[in-house]
């Protein structure tokens, strides 16, 4: 099992009262309001910045950014 599992488990705890579609820059400010750690925000910092349509579309992102 990766180190990477449990951050991206928490993922939607950390983006949770986003509403979608949504940027990236909206990605990094909701996980700050919810209290994600530094590991999680240098990868969403460093996902494309694009518009996202779901979350399913952030897992798979964050899953190739990580």
């Amino acid at each position: 099992m990766t180190g990477e599992r449990p951050i991206s488990a928490n993922l939607g705890r950390f983006l949770k009262g986003l509403d979608f579609p949504a940027q990236q820059v909206d990605l990094v400010a909701q996980a700050k309001e919810n209290g994600a750690d530094q590991g999680v925000l240098e990868i969403l910092e460093n996902m494309p910045k694009r518009e996202y349509a779901s979350m399913a579309d952030v897992v798979e992102m964050y899953g190739r950014s990580g």
